[in-house]
């Protein structure tokens, strides 16, 4: 029996929830106090954004944004001109403004973790398929735009 990996969305959403839990059941050492933790909340609204313009990307270029699928197209523009995963990216920056917010130390481990799941689990994977699917035109995209930022 195959144990299906949850989707990055799944991930996002617990890491969030963690976050919040961890900073009020084990409240370890606030590390970011009023009015600083305020800095979270323009990085939190960055990361909605990236996701809702790259996922507007995708559709105009009417190519899938599942992991499981192949894709279409090759996206180069917007978001992607800057980073080759702006979707993580934007699920990452909401992760740490939030933990940010939060501003116990405790409330940044999710924010870790779910960076590390990502680069590991997902964009590994993503940047194989991304290769076999687009070639070389890939691999130069790949040696112009960071995978992160």
């Amino acid at each position: 029996m195959k144990i299906k990996t949850p989707l990055p969305p799944t991930y996002f959403i617990v890491c969030l929830f963690l976050a919040v839990v961890l900073h009020y059941f084990i409240p370890i050492y606030q590390l970011i106090n009023f009015p600083y933790r305020y800095i979270g909340l323009p990085l939190t609204l960055l990361g909605g954004i990236l996701n809702i313009w790259s996922n507007w990307i995708f559709k105009q270029k009417k190519t899938t944004i599942k992991i499981s699928q192949q894709s279409s197209a090759l996206i180069i523009g917007g978001p992607f001109k800057f980073s080759r995963h702006p979707m993580y990216l934007g699920m990452f920056l909401t992760v740490l403004g939030l933990a940010i917010f939060l501003g116990s130390i405790i409330s940044f481990l999710p924010a870790i973790i779910f960076f590390f799941i990502m680069d590991i689990v997902f964009i590994s994977k993503e940047e194989k398929m991304m290769q076999k699917t687009f070639g070389q035109e890939y691999l130069n995209y790949k040696k112009q735009v960071r995978k992160w930022l």
